[in-house]
């Protein structure tokens, strides 16, 4: 009699993890306005800009990213351009990304990922006054690759309202989470992160930004853009932007003071669109989490040779045997997964069928990904 079902043991069934990987790469012709800004998306509320691959109208746009600034209780004045929004938006991402103190505060993001209060000035120092890039899911899958991530920004004096003319650029400033592979941060309610460095033997005290990896955000000091402090002595540190540090203005006074002075006089949306327009290129790579549960479906020689399809039998006889004493065949085609009520769960299709007689055997790895 055709046997058509055999149950599975543990020993017939297995597990695996696999990390997959794929490249992102972003250019900043895309970025900052190679479709004349129709794949920029502005909204009336003016908390963040929203950046697509496309022309966002189009429905074959592919979301990229959102930008945004915000600045934290420290350089907060009644006097500054939409100066609740930037500290709500400040405060909105540390509660996620960093989370609270002993006291119950919001913590405030800390240069070098550590959040000691001792020490020196230097080590304590935090990002007032940041750039949030927040990626979409589209793009980071699961989380960003530690140790692939890079952001360049083009450090020329003057940014234009349309683009950056090539006599315009200086040059090209690159942070990325050099060495992030086997040193990064846990101390975040997000997950992991790393630190956004210069060169890969830099300091950590001269972070310029985080990027959370299960998050996908990445955190950019405004100091960035200037060679000086910021906000004076609550500032983000010296950062090794700009020579002229004018960050698309010009004639504003001393260095130190050029972007403190644009960012807290300007809207989110004009800051959003010099920030923008100074990316050169992000890249990193995803990574996608595969599950899978091997079974391992096993037929011996005295097992499935004969079928159960109504089309073997003619009038009594097998219609694969010429005579009575042949040797018994069947044709694999199909593998079917089945549960303790008989109910059919899975179904496993043969590229071609494969003959079955009691001389051959035969395991079938049936994978199932999730």
């Amino acid at each position: 009699m055709a046997s058509s079902f055999k149950s599975l043991t543990n020993n017939d069934v297995t597990s695996t993890r696999t990390l997959l990987h794929e490249a992102i790469p972003m250019t900043g012709a895309l970025v900052s306005g190679t479709y004349n800004d129709h794949n920029i998306k502005d909204f009336s509320h003016g908390m963040f800009q929203s950046v697509y691959d496309y022309p966002y109208l189009s429905s074959s746009a592919n979301h990229l990213f959102d930008i945004t600034f915000g600045h934290s209780s420290v350089v907060q004045n009644s006097s500054f351009s939409q100066n609740t929004k930037k500290s709500n938006i400040y405060n909105q991402m540390a509660q996620v990304l960093v989370g609270h103190d002993v006291t119950g505060g919001i913590r405030k993001f800390d240069q070098d990922g550590n959040f000691s209060t001792g020490g020196n000035a230097q080590a304590n120092r935090k990002f007032h006054q940041a750039f949030f890039f927040s990626f979409s899911r589209l793009l980071t899958k699961d989380e960003i690759k530690k140790g692939s991530f890079t952001m360049s920004f083009i450090t020329g004096s003057e940014v234009g309202e349309i683009g950056i003319s090539k006599s315009d650029v200086a040059g090209v400033l690159s942070i990325s989470d050099h060495g992030a592979q086997n040193s990064y941060f846990v101390n975040s309610p997000a997950g992991e992160y790393g630190l956004l460095l210069t060169g890969a033997n830099a300091h950590p005290e001269t972070a310029l930004g985080h990027v959370y990896y299960q998050a996908g955000v990445a955190v950019v000091t405004a100091s960035v853009f200037g060679h000086k402090r910021v906000v004076g002595s609550q500032a983000d540190g010296p950062g090794p932007g700009l020579a002229t540090a004018s960050f698309g203005i010009t004639n504003v006074g001393s260095k130190s003071s050029y972007v403190y002075r644009y960012v807290t006089g300007s809207t989110i949306q004009n800051i959003a669109n010099s920030v923008r327009r100074r990316v050169s290129n992000i890249q990193f790579n995803n990574t996608t989490e595969l599950n899978s549960t091997i079974y391992y479906c096993r037929a011996h020689h005295n097992e499935y040779n004969y079928s159960s399809n109504p089309s073997y039998i003619s009038d009594s006889k097998l219609v694969v045997k010429n005579i009575s004493t042949d040797t018994p065949v069947s044709y694999i085609t199909t593998v079917g997964l089945y549960s303790a009520d008989n109910e059919l769960l899975a179904v496993a299709k043969l590229s071609e069928p494969l003959k079955k007689d009691p001389t051959t055997e035969f395991t079938l790895r049936v994978r199932l990904d999730y």
